[in-house]
């Protein structure tokens, strides 16, 4: 069988919107398009790739296994064509970037605006978020994360100094309860935990002692999944927090929290952008990555 890449991709825009309707809006199509498309791909492979209802679609297991398969190799192709495309002209396209939520250096907005002004043609699509997973797959151009939980075949490309986690509290907080001398005194306290979503562990608090790395398994009297929201508590005087000494700094040079056991806390290498390996890289990739290459804060 020959395959029909042009159906192929219109697969695979029903596997990610989950609908017709959704997936003939993307490609500027009508929903009847879509419909043919797909039952004459179904009909040239023998087997159903989908299951409709009134309101969605949802992948069969032949479905999943073409998708699983087909998206990371299409995104391969749409790059290289696009590379091409664009040989010699600006960066132009959008661009899909999935950052992780404590990213606080690429997320507080100078390096994308000073980015958007030198790249005027490019649109910026910024996806927090703190799953892991295939950002090629999910087709995205590249994504920020810290270098620790970086696939080793990704190229990465640091976006920032070097980081440590701090705990925290309110001056009011240690006033009352008093201060840790060590990590393990941290069970005695009430504490600020944060997750990645419901149903998640807590972040683990870890620490460095003598050069061997430790966790304590604190109470977590508050737990979130909304940073902004763990330290307005810290700050309010609920307990002790503990997270990126970035995004507790403003609030500690303004004297709203105190760092604490700062001995245990070492520096280690902070975030970085990171994307696939690809002799085509798109034009709009290739500015940001020379951008962060010339401004990366300290």
């Amino acid at each position: 069988m020959v395959p029909d890449l042009n159906a192929l991709a219109v697969f695979i825009t029903v596997a990610e919107e989950k609908n017709f309707r959704a997936t003939a809006d993307r490609l500027g199509v009508t929903r009847a398009a879509v419909s043919q498309i797909m039952r004459k791909l179904e009909e040239s492979m023998g087997i159903a790739l989908v299951n409709r209802t009134t309101r969605s679609v949802a992948l069969t297991e032949a479905g999943e296994r073409l998708y699983a398969d087909a998206a990371p190799a299409l995104a391969v192709m749409r790059a290289a064509i696009e590379a091409a495309g664009n040989l010699g002209d600006s960066p132009r396209g959008q661009l899909n970037l999935a950052v992780s939520s404590i990213a606080e250096s690429f997320l507080s907005g100078p390096l994308l605006a000073s980015f958007a002004d030198g790249n005027p043609e490019v649109r910026i699509h910024v996806t927090v978020t703190d799953d892991e997973f295939d950002i090629v797959e999910a087709g995205y151009d590249a994504g920020v994360r810290l270098g620790e939980v970086i696939a080793q075949d990704m190229i990465a490309v640091p976006v920032s100094g070097n980081q440590r986690q701090l705990a925290v509290a309110s001056s009011g907080y240690v006033g009352r309860f008093g201060v840790p001398r060590h990590p393990r005194d941290l069970v005695g306290h009430r504490t600020i935990g944060w997750r990645t979503a419901p149903g998640r562990a807590s972040y683990r608090w870890e620490f460095v002692e003598e050069g061997k790395e430790f966790t304590v398994a604190v109470g977590d009297h508050f737990t979130t999944t909304d940073m902004s929201l763990m330290i307005r508590l810290a700050v309010a005087g609920a307990g002790i927090s503990f997270g990126m000494e970035e995004s507790f700094r403003p609030f500690i040079e303004r004297g709203e929290l105190v760092p604490l056991l700062e001995d245990y806390c070492p520096r280690f290498p902070g975030f970085y952008l990171y994307y696939p390996s690809r002799r085509n890289m798109a034009p709009k990739l290739r500015a940001l990555v020379d951008h962060l290459r010339r401004n990366r804060p300290a």
